[in-house]
């Protein structure tokens, strides 16, 4: 049976080329039968990614068959996955974010989970010596996590380890890390051709707290400006998508890449309030507010998030 490797809904560039890596791995070093696949199209900079070295897309799937032998990456929330995934016989989990809980297996599996900055880096250590083994179109795509989910180094998840990892890539494919992740930032930064509904689920996460439900969504960009102007239709498009998706509210964090600052869009009184509570900032009538040095989701934002 071929394995499934796949990642969240919503795929970033993590989510993207985690799973092309270790299908790779599966597959040419340990020779199981594996294929990459993805829960949604690729963001702007993961498509700018799979294009840059040549990689096929992935298939994209909705759902999993009972009994489909999966290895899940960059997630361990059911939240994120096929509603159906536990019909499925989960095998291995590698990932770098919170444990959510409600996956269920058939039996015992492995399971890595690493406070680090990118699934990448985990597998990359995973892998070890056979890293050597590796095309370079794979390890364009791991190098490209790691830049992508650490904002070329400015995100406070960023490790030592991670830096490391990708220095040693990169040096390997002869890329100048400052160059390609200004190609990779510009890819990400070209939202022309998705609408306002598509931005707010572009890069999202469902997340409940007290009582409360909310999709915490994040735009990363070196053009906020460009943004921006899209503000009235970004709030217009906030409660469509709340009611649609079964949620309180939508949090849309514009993270300025260059600036190392997010401006969280402020569309009622309650949001207004979060906002205040969970980031010690004055709103006023305001209807956004910038908040320096938030850029990561998943240090910064969701642990603070407060009603």
């Amino acid at each position: 049976m071929t394995t499934l490797v796949f990642g969240h809904k919503s795929p970033d560039t993590d989510s993207t080329g985690s799973p092309i890596a270790w299908a790779w791995y599966l597959s040419e070093v340990k020779g199981h039968t594996a294929e990459a696949a993805l829960l949604g199209e690729p963001n702007t900079e993961a498509a700018w990614v799979l294009d840059r070295w040549e990689l096929d897309k992935p298939r994209v799937i909705e759902s999993v068959e009972a009994g489909q032998e999966v290895v899940i990456v960059d997630t361990n929330n059911p939240a994120e996955l096929p509603e159906d995934i536990n019909k499925a016989d989960i095998r291995q989990i590698i990932d770098h974010h919170r444990l959510a809980g409600g996956l269920q297996t058939k039996g015992p599996i492995d399971i890595r989970v690493e406070p680090l900055a990118c699934t990448a880096t985990i597998m990359y250590d995973m892998i070890g010596e056979d890293a050597s083994k590796m095309p370079d179109a794979v390890k364009g795509a791991m190098l490209s996590c790691i830049l992508s989910d650490t904002l070329e180094f400015r995100s406070p998840t960023t490790t030592d380890h991670d830096r490391k990892v990708a220095e040693k890539l990169a040096s390997e494919l002869g890329i100048q890390i400052p160059a390609y992740a200004a190609e990779m930032f510009a890819a990400k930064s070209d939202v022309s051709s998705f609408s306002d509904e598509e931005l707010l689920r572009m890069d999202s996460k469902k997340h409940d707290t007290d009582g409360k439900s909310f999709r915490v969504s994040v735009l990363e960009t070196t053009s906020p400006d460009t943004v921006l102007k899209r503000k009235d239709g970004l709030m217009e498009a906030m409660d469509k998508v709340a009611k649609e998706d079964g949620v309180d509210h939508v949090l849309f964090f514009l993270i300025d890449i260059l600036e190392s600052e997010a401006t969280l869009l402020i569309q009622n009184d309650e949001v207004r309030d979060i906002a205040e509570k969970s980031f010690a900032t004055v709103c006023g009538d305001k209807d956004h507010v910038v908040l320096p040095g938030i850029v990561s989701r998943k240090k910064q934002i969701i642990p603070n998030i407060t009603v």
